[in-house]
């Protein structure tokens, strides 16, 4: 009983982190997109910014997020091997996601700002959290 609560408090924690991660966005990265997309973006022109500074910041901001992620998906599961699986997988969908990301901030037109929305959430949210527990659950469930 004792180690459920443990598991409890820990996962809250975890949790606890991703929202502070979130709450403090604008003072910890560097990220010009982030007033883009609280305006009416379907119609405006692209912000001008720092194209390594940009990059740094979403490297950071995925990699804090992934940690963070990789800690709940430890916690829950306790399985070494899952968070080594999961680890590759972040950073193969990380090397995906900012190639696209760039590849349509210079090379496509600025009407596909949708799109550019819903890949840039990828990288700055922790939305793959969301899909790797019920994943390794369900593979967990079948071993």
């Amino acid at each position: 009983m004792l180690s459920n609560k443990l598991k409890v408090v820990q996962f809250l924690f975890l949790v606890a982190l991703l929202m502070l991660v979130r709450g403090f966005e604008n003072q910890l990265f560097y990220d010009p997109f982030l007033e883009f997309f609280k305006k009416d973006f379907t119609k405006s022109k692209l912000p001008t910014f720092n194209s390594i500074q940009l990059f740094l910041g979403l490297l950071f901001r995925y990699t804090l997020n992934a940690a963070i992620s990789l800690g709940i998906i430890y916690v829950l599961f306790k399985d070494v091997v899952m968070i080594k699986f999961a680890v590759i997988l972040y950073y193969l969908f990380f090397m995906i996601l900012i190639v696209v990301f760039f590849y349509i901030v210079y090379y496509v037109n600025e009407y596909s700002t949708w799109f550019l929305f819903y890949v840039r959430r990828f990288l700055i949210q922790p939305i793959f959290v969301l899909l790797f527990v019920p994943g390794f659950y369900y593979q967990k469930l079948n071993v």
